[in-house]
């Protein structure tokens, strides 16, 4: 029994050991994209009216939110509309990976604003849910906030817009998620 308890121990170290780690750069990410490495999704999961006011990046293969908002319905007591973890997420990223004949072991990186809002908790999300390689920007799109200074507050730090990536603060309609198009 004590054998069999060793071999299952050290089974699921090696299936953990060949995951990749979750985190991720900004620049190891645009050179995977750019190398255009196979078995890889990049996925902007925050909600596209975010994308629109902040921008982005036109090397994400696709957009699905993680986190939607719900402007039908707004909470008084934070001052902010509703927000709602995105129902069929796994299904979309899944969908994604059959259209580009990827299997569910492919990695997937996910990118937010500022990698811990939505980057994270996506990957971590899709990690618990059979995607054993997802993983997520860090610092994200817009990057760390300043603490001091006179530009406190602003997202002038990491991320991908502030390493020198390409990014646009126009949107492309073939890959930004569209409910009007569903």
């Amino acid at each position: 029994m004590k054998r069999l308890l060793i071999a299952a121990a050290l089974s699921l170290a090696s299936l953990s050991a060949q995951a990749a780690d979750i985190a991720i750069s900004a620049e190891e990410t645009y050179a995977r994209i750019r190398n255009a490495e196979p078995d890889v999704l990049f996925v902007d999961v925050r909600d596209p009216v975010e994308i629109m006011f902040v921008g982005f990046t036109d090397a994400v293969h696709v957009n699905i939110p993680f986190i939607l908002v719900d402007r039908s319905q707004w909470n008084a007591e934070r001052g902010v509309f509703r927000l709602y973890q995105n129902p069929d997420f796994a299904a979309q990223i899944k969908a994604e990976l059959d259209k580009r004949g990827m299997g569910t072991d492919a990695e997937i990186i996910t990118m937010c604003r500022s990698g811990s809002e939505r980057g994270e908790p996506s990957a971590s999300f899709l990690r618990a849910n059979g995607f054993p390689n997802a993983r997520y920007v860090v610092n994200g799109f817009q990057g760390a906030a300043i603490k001091d200074g006179p530009q406190a507050g602003f997202r002038l730090m990491n991320g991908w817009q502030n390493s020198g990536l390409p990014w646009s603060p126009k949107m492309n309609a073939d890959k930004v998620y569209r409910i009007d198009q569903r």
